[in-house]
Parts: structure tokens; C-alpha cells; sequence
């Protein structure tokens, strides 16, 4: 089923952010550092895993090399990674002063936070297709307990994330899915291995062993589409 891995997900987030208003009750300043931050850096070791899994899925190295620099090169130009930012900051600064106050900073942080990333739209092309849903059940399990510690800090707006993450990744794989037909396997192929390098990239990021501006890659996983036409 081409929606499980964004089920799982939105499931997830639903899971971990009512932990979270269970354990604000436990602390009251929400959960200790010194446990999220083990947690997180145990969700980055399984997505080195996931990423290992897919970066030798492709055959073509000249195909990944020219659409990681071709991606890098849009992506800079843009400023994709800076408008991305900036999008966050504008929002969360028109809304965190609103009379929901927390309950809608805690709905835009969490929303912003589980859409926006390479694990997002690569899982969900990934189960649009060839319905793999490695990289949405790895996101899961990171989103759950990202939504566990927003939730215990920033309240029950939190929970109402699961709804845009599961429009936003549902959309993306059914797209992918209605594009199958028009794709070859080779084309998915180096498309996954690119998305897969991007995905080691970010468990790299998440360990604190180095920074990308990693949204600024995103547009190389599209690129094979284009270079696997004529190499």
C-alpha cells in the first residue's frame, strides 16, 4: 500500500506527542536533556543503517556525481536551505504572539520540523515508487520521539502536525506512484541511491560529526530523471 509509510508516520507523531503531555505531568519543565539528546543520537545510527541500505542501489556513478552537483548548484542559487529557514522564522514569529499562543507554536514548530527534510520527501518517493517504506518507518521513529519532547514542553498543538505531515506525504507519494509507469528502473534506481547519500548525510548531521545545508541537495534527487536519459 503505497500510504503505509506515511500512516506509520502520522501514527507516530500522534503516539509521541501524547507521551509528551503524559510525561509534562511527570516533569514540569518537559523531558531532560540528557534523554532526548541519547534517544536522538540512537535515531541517527538507524538512519546511517537505512542510508547504507540504498546508496549502492545505483550503477551509474556519473549520474549521481553531476545530479548531487547539479542539485548543490540549484539549491545554493536559490537559497533554498535559507528561504526554508527563514519561512520557519516569519511563521513562527507571526503565530507564537497569536492568542493560541503555544498551542499554535508548537503545531508550526512540529509541522515545519516533520515536513521539511530530506527524509520526508525521499521516503515518500520511495513509497510512491516502489513502495518502500524503510526510510518513512525510520522517520517515524525519529518524529515520535521529536514529538514526544515538543510535546512535553510545548503542548497538545504538537498532536495536530500529524495532520499536515499526512497530506504532505501522502500527496508526494501518490504523485510518485501516478509517475511510476513514465519511470525506469534504472531511473528509480539512481534517484533512490542519491536520495540514500543524502539520508547518511543527515544521520552524520543529526550525530553532530558534520553540517550541510542539506535542504540545498534536495533537488539532486530529481536530477537522474534527467541525466539517465542520455548517459
Amino acid at each position: 500500500m503505497v500510504l503505509t509509510g506515511t500512516i506509520v508516520n502520522a501514527l507516530g507523531i500522534l503516539a509521541g506527542g501524547a507521551a509528551g503531555l503524559a510525561a509534562h505531568k511527570l516533569w514540569k519543565q518537559g523531558i531532560p536533556e540528557r534523554f532526548s539528546d541519547m534517544v536522538l543520537k540512537g535515531v541517527g545510527l538507524s538512519v546511517l543503517y537505512v542510508a547504507f541500505s540504498g546508496m549502492l542501489d545505483g550503477s551509474k556513478v556519473l549520474v549521481i556525481v553531476l545530479s548531487l552537483v547539479s542539485g548543490a548548484i540549484i539549491g545554493e542559487w536559490i537559497n533554498l536551505d535559507g528561504k526554508m529557514t527563514s519561512l520557519g522564522n516569519a511563521l513562527e514569529k507571526r503565530f507564537s504572539h497569536g492568542q493560541s499562543g503555544a498551542f499554535s507554536q508548537g503545531f508550526l514548530s512540529a509541522t515545519l520540523l516533520f515536513c521539511v527534510g530530506t527524509m520526508a520527501i525521499k521516503g515518500s518517493l520511495d513509497s510512491g515508487l516502489i513502495e518502500d517504506h524503510s526510510t518513512l518507518f525510520a522517520k517515524a521513529v525519529m518524529d515520535t520521539v521529536l514529538a514526544l519532547v515538543f510535546a512535553s514542553s510545548m503542548g497538545a498543538g504538537v498532536l495536530f502536525s500529524a495532520v499536515p505531515v499526512f497530506l504532505y506525504q501522502g500527496a508526494i507519494a501518490l504523485l510518485a506512484a501516478a509517475a511510476q509507469p513514465f519511470l525506469g528502473d534504472a531511473v528509480i534506481a539512481e534517484m533512490n541511491s542519491v536520495g540514500s547519500l543524502l539520508l547518511f548525510a543527515l544521520a552524520l548531521d543529526m550525530l553532530g560529526v558534520l553540517h550541510l545545508r542539506l535542504a540545498n541537495f534536495i533537488p539532486a534527487m530529481f536530477f537522474p530523471i534527467l541525466y539517465c536519459r542520455f548517459l
